[in-house]
């Protein structure tokens, strides 16, 4: 069995994709240390353990790298024993794996393009969010999570739709996820918000709104 020595998450407190890795290793009940990375002025560490990206997060266990949120995750589940992320059957693995890519490739790009992208494209990109979205909800009938009766992998990844989400629509004044267009979806992200180890490692919303805020304005005002 793998070493629980010298654990180290390279990442940010306003960082989604970092938060993914706290929640599990939380979950997990693995003692780490978290190094906060200015993203702006990478250290020297960061550039040496992810010189391809270059970008958060990274875990470094016993001195070996491992880079890209999602990879990590799967990283931590079949390393060390106690709360499984992913389920067991390889088909509802490879399920699991597909809508943690969705979210990723489709549903957080269309989130960034809605809040960031030009202002003439944006009417376009919110139709693309609730599209994206709509498939969320879909999948997530019927379940308590989207691994079933407790959060696994795809919950992890979903951070971005369940807490990040409201926080940047409210830095934005506009919604996108409602409980009238997406009810399911929008039980899953309080329910998941709900859960003492979500709230307990995920920054105050109040702080995420202002780091978002001025983000969003002086995008728009460039536009």
């Amino acid at each position: 069995m793998a070493s629980q020595q010298e654990v180290k998450l390279y990442g940010s407190w306003r960082s989604g994709f970092s938060r993914r890795v706290v929640i599990a290793l939380k979950l997990r009940g693995m003692p780490y240390g978290f190094v906060e990375e200015d993203t702006q002025n990478k250290s020297a560490d960061l550039l040496k353990y992810n010189p391809v990206h270059q970008k958060i997060p990274v875990l470094v266990h016993n001195g070996k790298p491992i880079a890209e949120s999602q990879i990590i995750l799967e990283y931590i589940d079949e390393t060390w024993p106690g709360y499984p992320l992913l389920p067991q059957e390889p088909y509802d693995r490879a399920m699991a794996r597909f809508w943690a890519k969705f979210i990723d490739d489709k549903c957080l790009k269309s989130v960034v393009k809605a809040s960031w992208g030009p202002v003439d494209e944006q009417e376009k990109a919110f139709e693309e969010v609730q599209e994206n979205l709509s498939f969320l909800e879909e999948e997530i009938q019927g379940k308590k999570f989207f691994g079933g009766e407790r959060v696994g992998f795809v919950d992890i990844v979903g951070n971005v739709i369940g807490y990040y989400l409201g926080a940047i629509e409210e830095a934005l004044g506009q919604e996108m996820l409602t409980k009238e267009k997406h009810p399911c979806l929008y039980e899953w992200a309080h329910e998941y918000t709900s859960c003492n180890i979500i709230k307990e490692n995920h920054p105050p919303r109040d702080r995420s709104v202002d780091y978002f805020r001025p983000q969003i304005q002086a995008s728009r005002a460039s536009n």
